[in-house]
């Protein structure tokens, strides 16, 4: 039997290497303009369009509860699929597709900080650090938790 391989868009989020698999990926998007949202949750920057259809921007610096990125640095964004809707989630800086061998998944280490083992479905571990694999589904469901808290 062939040994199956994982591909995954790569990008940066406050120093982070993180994945995301790449048929959760719709577009990768260089900095838009977002319309702020009265009354949104802390984690929504807002909204923008990306060909005629409305699209939640996520700050995942707030969703994690990283810092803010400095002022004037540049927001890339990915663009996924959740529930039929699409959310584009605000990163550092995007990288490369990378593609992974099955076996070399693993759960999340103890280590790893507990903003990110809320929200990834696993690690690879690459040279001199490791790449988080971020679930979108946990991601992105905080909304549903907040609707019902209020």
């Amino acid at each position: 039997m062939e040994n199956e391989n994982r591909d995954f868009v790569t990008f940066r989020l406050s120093g982070q290497l993180c994945g995301i698999p790449v048929l959760s990926v719709h577009d990768v998007l260089s900095e838009q303009a977002i319309t702020a949202v009265p009354l949104a949750p802390p984690a929504v920057a807002g909204v923008l369009n990306l060909r005629g259809r409305i699209v939640t921007a996520i700050d995942l610096r707030k969703r994690l509860g990283l810092e803010d990125q400095k002022e004037n640095s540049e927001n890339m964004s990915i663009v996924v699929e959740y529930e039929e809707e699409p959310y584009s989630l605000l990163i550092d800086s995007v990288g490369d597709v990378m593609s992974f061998p099955e076996e070399s998944f693993e759960r999340n280490p103890v280590t790893l900080d507990v903003c990110w083992q809320e929200v990834s479905g696993g690690i690879f571990r690459l040279e001199g650090e490791l790449l988080v694999i971020l679930d979108v589904e946990k991601l992105l469901n905080f909304e549903r938790s907040q609707a019902v808290a209020a």
